[in-house]
This record gives structure tokens, sequence and C-alpha cells, in this order.
């Protein structure tokens, strides 16, 4: 085999390095309570308007991916795959209806943290986030703990936001592990908004930092600087 030429063998050794994968999954409750006062509408501006901010971020040296599973009915699904956030060129409303089945969508997640090509071992570290109105009717516990447990899940960044009075704080608490706030509390529509906000916030420090890895925590005050409120 021939040697390549000295000046291939140079501009492969200057070629700008792949930014790496920055893993977002959200795992968001669809059952038929969140259809009440406004909170699936509020979900679906959230989810958009942070779709939309991580498209627009540099990947220098981060590519932000979102993936999105649902539980609502009978059995959590995947909304939307593992995809890198510039490719979403738009997503379908979320309807909500029928019971919460939170403990398959733990199963979900933790299959996909798995997945070593969705979530490549050159990845950062995943952000996980659980966004629930009310309490599982299924079997979770187990499946909890075997995504926590898990190499990706145990190292995953992992917020949870309780929207309403009905949401089960105790088992919310249990998924979380940011120590300044376990759960984040939605007590109005707009503070989903702002949830997301913070979220967004959060992973894009993360993505133009010199580090990407180390994990930053939500701050809601500041996320109200710039909140959208009009498109509620």
């Amino acid at each position: 085999m021939k040697n390549e030429p000295a000046t291939a063998t140079k501009l492969k050794a200057f070629a700008a390095p792949q930014p790496r994968p920055l893993p977002i999954i959200v795992l968001a409750d669809t059952s038929g309570s969140m259809a009440e006062n406004g909170k699936i509408d509020a979900l679906n501006v959230a989810l958009g308007q942070m779709i939309k901010s991580f498209a627009q971020e540099s990947r220098l040296r981060a590519e932000i991916q979102v993936g999105l599973i649902t539980f609502g009915g009978r059995e959590a699904q995947q909304y939307l795959p593992l995809v890198a956030a510039q490719r979403i060129e738009g997503m379908q409303a979320l309807q909500a209806s029928g019971a919460t089945p939170m403990g398959s969508a733990f199963t979900l997640a933790r299959t996909l943290l798995e997945d070593k090509v969705l979530v490549p071992s050159r990845a950062y570290r995943p952000v996980v986030v659980l966004v629930s109105d009310g309490e599982p009717n299924d079997d979770w516990e187990a499946q909890l703990e075997a995504l926590k447990t898990c190499e990706r899940g145990s190292k995953a960044s992992r917020f949870a936001l309780a929207i309403g009075a009905d949401a089960d704080r105790d088992m919310l608490a249990r998924f979380a592990n940011d120590r300044e706030a376990p759960v984040f509390e939605a007590h109005e529509v707009r503070d989903i908004v702002r949830f997301f906000r913070a979220v967004t916030m959060s992973v894009v420090a993360r993505s133009s930092s010199a580090t990407p890895d180390q994990p930053v925590g939500l701050e809601l005050d500041a996320a109200l600087d710039d909140l959208d409120l009009d498109a509620l």
C-alpha cells in the first residue's frame, strides 16, 4: 500500500475534533390529569422552547442531543428518539390521557442510556429530567432502582419537577440527585416553562464550558430574566 502524501498527513493532524454528544432525556407525564388547567399545553411550550434553544447552540465541544419518553395510557413510549437538537424540525404536540405508567418510563430510559450506539462511551455525562403531576400506577420501585444504579444512570444528572398538589414528591425525591433542590415545584403553569428554561440554561452552560462533563445545578431565579410567558 502506498504511503499517504505528507500534506494529507498534516491535514489529518490539524482536523477539527468532532463534538462529543451531550444527551438530554426527558421523561414526561402525559396521563389524563395533565390535560387539566393547561398543564400539557405549558409542557408543549416548554419542550419546544428548550429544543429550539439547544439547536442554536455552538457545537464546538458538545453536541446537545434530546430524547423524549412519555408515560400515559397503558405504557411508556419513546416519543422522540435521541437525536441532535438541530436535527429536530418539529415535534407533534403531546396529548394527555390515561394512567401514569412511570415504571415503564424508567425501564425505557435505562435501555436508552445503556445503548452504546445511541450513547457512545465518548458521550458526556447525561441529563435525565422527570416531570409528573401524579403518582405511578405500575410497578416502579425496582425499575427506578435499576435506572439509578446502572452505569450511565448513576452518573447522570437527574432533575425532577412536581406539578401541582397531587404529585408524588417522595418518589420524585428518590429519582433526583440535585443536592441543592431535590424536587422543583410547579404551582402554576408558568412554573413548568420556568423549570425547563432553567434546565436549558444549565445544559447550555455545560456545553459551552471547558469542562462539559461537570454537572451544573438549576437556577430558577435566573431563568426568570428572559422567560417567554406570552406563549402561554
